[in-house]
């Protein structure tokens, strides 16, 4: 992949990690061996979809997108058509998969597939008839901020987090559920007569592609289980105590089973099309893939995934870590076997790609995402303007439901360049209070920071994300690193790879890094002046609000 040229003459160059790197890590691949083997991956994002093939050496061989409708039904109401994503996934691999046959190889060369999935979406269906009953939740949707309010009311709230790892807020799947409870009739008959499906996007891919109601796979890992507020960190099993809170009754409600990340029976095989009979055999939800395409298989490694929006993970080890700043804890990975889960500390952004979307379909500042940089770099610096970008509130490390996206600083001198500047480092600010919040639960402070996702092919915003937190950015040189790690735990499971050692070196090759260029002085500056945005933007939501509904 080529790296992205701001059009600046001042425009920030990227150092190949070899010449930042005392002693380059020695290969111990079988690269010969590795070739022949492929593991196909599913990657079902917010706004797209996409399967790719990868070779043993975790290089991409064909591939296939599609993008989906994104409904808006009511303001802060985001959902998804559950049939539309299923038929885009199913188009993606065949074309994906055509693409591969026509390159001359054979279908029994792909060895797996492995799936990863937007996390926190919600989907339900009857059990009897396999259709949905409403279209899918989204993640970063706020319709339930007036039911968040009053739950955190109640008795118990408190303790939610010390079981589950999640606070209370309109991001978890727990609260998209009860809402679809409280307020559809078909979700609530079928939840009464006990013909009521619950999954998130995982469950209802693996459900469909395995064949639907005549094989009924309900399964789910424990990436996505960890964000549904109902299971319990410790055991990842379901927990009563979870359950009671939100008062929903197992003997109504059909969940699915959890499983680990990469397993070679649980999950099923693909049930049509041409890689029918093929095994799938790894699920992670994105970010956990993420920070597995990125290897960061060691306590203390962290990644940031810039997506539609931005997920920074810092792996700690087998004991979930419950934060003390405004994190949440998850499971990291389970790979199964003798293995013992994997945790991680993370901080949620809602809005990174999103706001560069934004700037190109409802202002219309640019003609595709990719000449964000070109317009950010067409002006010195930010010209005073600071764009708190809390569409959908903000989240980690803030978790202020009632904030609304504000601009401040602006002036007769204010040019879109300015504002797609500050639009970019909204993101980069809001991951350095992540930072922050993870160096004080862990007690550590973070090194270098792998990073990944589209918002990393500019080096304008890569650059300034150095500056702004003060240490080395790592970027690959492919960055499908959430599709590579649902590769990777697919392949585990298969025996493509047995042990993370044999990983090292995939995906190592042509990475670059930035480091920081300003003062430690100045970097403090720009912070401050972002907390100080951060606190102005709150309380644009009425007190009175019910249930998430706009006025």
């Amino acid at each position: 992949m080529a790296i992205e040229k701001a059009s600046s003459p001042k425009s920030p160059q990227p150092i190949p990690k070899e010449e930042v790197t005392d002693s380059p890590t020695e290969g111990h691949l079988d690269e010969e061996k590795l070739k022949k083997f492929y593991i196909g991956s599913i990657d079902q994002g917010t706004t797209s979809t996409r399967f790719i093939i990868f070779d043993g050496l975790g290089q991409p061989v064909a591939q296939h997108q599609l993008e989906f409708t994104q409904n808006y039904p009511h303001p802060g109401w985001h959902e998804h058509d559950p049939k539309e994503i299923v038929e885009t996934v199913e188009l993606c691999i065949e074309q994906a998969t055509q693409d591969f046959l026509d390159q001359g190889h054979e279908i029994e060369d792909i060895k797996a597939v492995g799936i990863t999935n937007q996390r926190e979406t919600v989907l339900v269906w009857d059990r009897e008839t396999g259709e949905p009953l409403h279209n899918a939740i989204a993640w970063p949707d706020t319709r339930t901020k007036g039911l968040v309010r009053q739950l955190k009311e109640k008795e118990g709230a408190d303790e939610l987090k010390n079981i589950c790892g999640l606070p209370l807020s309109t991001y978890p799947s727990s609260v998209k559920l009860v809402w679809l409870l409280q307020h559809d009739k078909a979700v609530k008959k079928a939840y009464d007569e006990g013909r009521l499906v619950f999954g998130t996007m995982d469950t209802w891919l693996l459900y469909n592609l395995n064949g639907g109601k005549e094989k009924n796979v309900l399964v789910t890992d424990a990436t996505n289980a960890s964000r549904t507020m109902f299971m319990n960190l410790e055991t990842t099993e379901y927990d009563d105590r979870l359950l009671d809170f939100f008062k929903l009754d197992r003997k109504k409600l059909t969940l699915p089973k959890i499983v680990p990340s990469s397993d070679a029976k649980e999950f099923g095989t693909l049930a049509k099309g041409l890689l029918k009979g093929i095994r799938i055999a790894g699920c992670l939800g994105d970010q956990s893939a993420a920070l597995v395409g990125q290897q960061a298989f060691k306590p203390g490694r962290a990644k940031n995934t810039y997506g539609t929006g931005c997920f920074l993970l810092y792996n700690v080890g087998e004991k979930p870590v419950i934060s003390k700043h405004g994190l949440l804890a998850t499971v990291a990975y389970d790979f199964g076997g003798k293995r013992k889960p994997v945790y991680a500390l993370e901080g949620s952004i809602a809005v990174a790609g999103s706001g560069v979307k934004f700037l190109m379909d409802n202002l219309g500042f640019i003609s595709s995402s990719n000449k964000i940089s070109e317009l950010a770099s067409s002006v010195e610096d930010n010209g005073g303007v600071v764009f708190v970008t809390a569409f959908s509130g903000l989240f980690a490390p803030y978790w202020i439901d009632d904030a609304k996206g504000t601009i401040f600083g602006i002036t007769q001198y204010t040019e879109q360049g300015h504002i797609a500047r500050a639009t970019l480092e909204a993101t980069c600010f809001q991951t350095k209070a992540i930072l922050d919040a993870m160096e004080k639960d862990s007690g550590h402070k973070l090194a270098e920071l792998a990073v990944d996702g589209g918002m990393s092919s500019s080096n304008l915003c890569m650059q300034t994300q150095a500056n702004i937190i003060g240490i080395p950015v790592d970027r690959p040189a492919m960055r499908e690193t959430t599709a590579l790690g649902a590769a990777i735990a697919a392949g585990f499971a298969v025996g493509v790879w047995k042990e993370f050692d044999e990983l090292k070196e995939i995906n190592q090759k042509d990475r670059v890094v930035f480091e920081p260029n300003i003062s430690a002085e100045a970097s403090a500056k720009m912070f401050k002046k972002w907390s100080r945005a951060v606190e102005m933007c709150r309380g644009w939501v009425d007190t009175d609000e019910s249930n998430g509904e706009e006025d």
